[in-house]
């Protein structure tokens, strides 16, 4: 233990030491968050079981001797381990949903989270992909990781039985874990190759956000980066292995009138010119644009012939 935990006392002690630690050691940020200060901020708050969205009530609180050598170990592991903060407190949100997290998973911080609580999916107005959210029966996560998407989109439709998928057996331990403490008994857990555990099976959505970083800038990750599973991100020479693989094979898993949601990073303009027949519809968020298709299933050849 250092003698620094006698001389800062207080949340805002903490706050402009963590903030002078992460300067002086340029640590990568964007797990969650896009500035150092709003890094610091959740890490301080989320340690010491804080609401997470306002750090000014709790300024000028004084810390126990305990909490301030929590958080001097874990301001300490995030700059010297350069361990994304989610991983130094074991929790990342989405959607204001706290999930666990360790390095077994990818950090969730999908796009998709955010247009699936938006009117694009609320079932009214024009704006809406889908005609009423109380008639999406089924929908597939493909890749789920920390499971945090198929648990979103059980809130989201709650007559929706939901399959999750993912290759790797540790991401799935993890999410087994979120399933347990958030869900409600519709999302099943399923190991293997994108939809090869799913055969046979159709779905009203499918949902993904498939590991997409190309060759050139997986050789170029900042540390923190590099902390998560590699499997997680690489997605091939342009990044767009699993995502053609995905969209090659929904048609066999949608049924008429549903849907594949996709997020892709930043290769529109590749995948448009694979396909250059799909007719794309890309939906932005507030820190996105272009990220994240919408193929509807007649656009794939899924036709209701009955």
């Amino acid at each position: 233990m250092t003698d620094i935990a006698d001389d800062l006392l207080t949340v805002r002690d903490f706050l402009r030491y963590a903030i002078s630690r992460y300067g002086a050691a340029d640590i990568g940020i964007g797990h969650g968050t896009s500035e150092a200060l709003d890094d610091a901020v959740f890490l301080i708050l989320e340690s010491l079981h804080l609401p997470i969205d306002d750090i000014n009530p709790w300024l000028d609180a004084r810390l126990t001797r305990a909490e301030r050598q929590l958080l001097i170990e874990r301001i300490g592991r995030r700059v010297d381990e350069k361990l994304p903060t989610p991983y130094v407190v074991g929790t990342a949100y989405i959607q204001g949903v706290p999930f666990v997290v360790d390095r077994r998973v990818i950090v969730p911080r999908s796009f998709i989270g955010e247009l699936l609580f938006s009117e694009v999916f609320s079932g009214e107005g024009a704006a809406s992909l889908i005609r009423d959210r109380y008639d999406v029966l089924s929908v597939a996560d493909i890749c789920t990781g920390s499971g945090c998407l198929a648990i979103l989109a059980a809130n989201v439709f709650p007559n929706a039985a939901v399959d999750a998928v993912d290759l790797s057996e540790d991401a799935l331990d993890v999410a087994a874990i979120n399933v347990d403490r958030l869900g409600d008994g519709r999302v099943g857990l399923h190991h293997g190759d994108l939809f090869a555990p799913l055969e046979g099976r159709r779905y009203d959505l499918i949902i993904s956000n498939p590991p997409y970083v190309d060759d050139e800038a997986m050789a170029a990750l900042p540390d923190e980066y590099r902390q998560e599973p590699e499997l997680a991100l690489a997605g091939g020479i342009d990044g767009l292995d699993l995502v053609r693989r995905i969209i090659e094979a929904a048609p066999d898993h949608l049924n008429p009138g549903g849907g594949l949601l996709c997020e892709i990073g930043s290769n529109r303009e590749i995948l448009e010119m694979n396909y250059p027949d799909l007719p794309f519809f890309w939906l932005d968020t507030a820190e996105s644009e272009g990220e994240v298709f919408w193929l509807p299933a007649a656009a794939l050849g899924v036709i209701d012939d009955g």
